[in-house]
């Protein structure tokens, strides 16, 4: 809206790379201030300021994480991102782009190599052609559709990779009482976590390398949220001459799991360059895999939006017109986000202190605005309460935070996050949405 009124579009941009302008444009115009500011808690001053910047920037990264992708419409809020962007001409062009901050050291490059319930039937066909052999077509299950998979009885066994399923995942209770109901739960895991108590009917643990320690003078590969792939080499002395990394880990599984196949699981096992030849075959992007990961920094796959070239339908960027979100909160129920602490990785809890917000001991809190603390009446304790689950004993804070809205730490209050409430096409869990009740003690 700032940048229409500014006259601060790149028309040559839009003309010659896009589609779609002129229902964005027509959208924007019918926007209401008063829509804009109730919908984001931003006031309008201060989205003028953001849009002038913005105009006046000569080049301009959009950085997101789950602050935006948790909530009923991520979908739609990255793509108001490459809107944003496009109508300024900032994709494609030096010092510009989206960027999507993941928080796991491998997130972006799991996808890339085809970690995925529904990859497509190209990328199938060249892993065929890679491997030798035909992968199944049928569709797996993402994060939510395993656990609702797991309570019908579907999941026969369930094997972790790292992470700590248990307590990562919404809606606490009935994750667990999912994943008891399958037969057998494998965790392959660097530490233990809430996860090696919530078993099915046969548990196993198996500890694995991390990535710090060192593995024979093995090494393996990351890729970063800039699309960089490289080298990763653990210098620890390991915890115990004993355990063993991922790679060596499945490998071996296979190995003993199917009998009849063709893979070279032992090569696997020994020498992971190997494994790097057999995804060169394979996966798009990964010519040279071995030789390039070599060099210093590792080496940048191609990024087709960075050379304007669209994958879409139409050949161009598709401008989309996004419908502003609405939130229906009865009286007494606020919309909860989850959040983290400076000294926390994922579900790892390194000490209970929160620099970035001045708590100092403690996790059990809720943060709210001090006139929604007033209104609701609240004392020094609330507990927090929805259809998935009743948390008592938590501390409330006076928070700068818009009105209507609270904040709680994660995992702490997964068990108030519905299995069942989740993004529109992407199906991520809505922890930056959750109604809740805050009722006084």
């Amino acid at each position: 809206m700032v940048g229409l009124a500014l006259g601060a579009i790149d028309r040559a941009f839009i003309d010659q790379h896009t589609t779609g302008f002129d229902a964005l444009e027509r959208s924007i115009r019918e926007t209401s201030w008063d829509e804009l500011t109730q919908s984001s808690g931003v006031t309008r001053t201060e989205i003028e300021t953001a849009g002038r910047t913005y105009a006046e920037a000569k080049a301009t990264i959009v950085c997101w994480a789950m602050g935006l992708t948790q909530h009923k419409n991520a979908v739609g809020n990255v793509r108001e991102i490459v809107n944003l962007l496009a109508l300024r001409g900032n994709l494609g062009r030096e010092g510009a782009g989206a960027c999507p901050v993941r928080g796991h050291s491998n997130v972006q490059g799991d996808r890339t190599v085809g970690i995925y319930e529904a990859p497509t039937e190209a990328f199938l066909e060249k892993l065929d052609r890679g491997m030798g052999f035909v992968a199944p077509r049928k569709h797996g299950h993402d994060v939510v559709g395993t656990i609702n998979a797991m309570e019908r009885g579907e999941v026969q066994a369930f094997i972790s990779l790292g992470g700590n399923f248990a307590s990562a995942t919404p809606d606490t209770q009935r994750t667990e009482r999912a994943l008891s109901n399958t037969k057998l739960t494998v965790q392959i895991s660097t530490k233990l976590n809430r996860s090696h108590l919530v078993g099915g009917k046969t548990a196993v643990i198996l500890p694995c390398l991390g990535r710090t320690e060192d593995d024979g003078g093995r090494f393996v590969t990351v890729e970063d949220s800039m699309s960089v792939v490289h080298a990763s080499r653990g210098r620890l002395k390991p915890c115990s001459p004993h355990v063993r990394s991922e790679p060596w880990i499945v490998a071996q599984l296979a190995k003993r799991t199917l009998p009849n196949s063709a893979m070279p699981w032992e090569q696997f096992s020994d020498d992971y360059d190997e494994i790097r030849e057999a995804i060169q075959r394979s996966i798009e992007g990964f010519h040279d895999f071995n030789a390039r990961v070599r060099q210093p920094g590792g080496f940048v796959l191609r990024n087709a939006a960075a050379e304007r070239e669209w994958h879409t339908g139409s050949g161009k960027c598709e401008l989309t017109v996004q419908p502003l979100p609405r939130h229906e909160l009865k009286a007494g129920e606020l919309l909860m986000m989850t959040i983290r602490t400076h000294d926390q990785f994922n579900t790892t809890v390194y000490e209970l202190n929160d620099r970035y917000r001045g708590v100092i001991g403690e996790r059990n809190v809720v943060f709210m605005n001090a006139a929604d603390i007033e209104a609701l009446q609240l004392s020094k304790t609330a507990t927090l309460k929805n259809a998935s689950a009743t948390l008592t004993g938590f501390k409330v804070l006076p928070y700068d935070i818009p009105r209507g809205n609270c904040a709680t730490y994660f995992p702490e209050t997964n068990a108030l996050v519905p299995l069942d409430s989740f993004a529109d096409e992407s199906r991520t869990p809505t922890s930056k949405s959750v109604v809740v009740e805050v009722i006084r003690e």
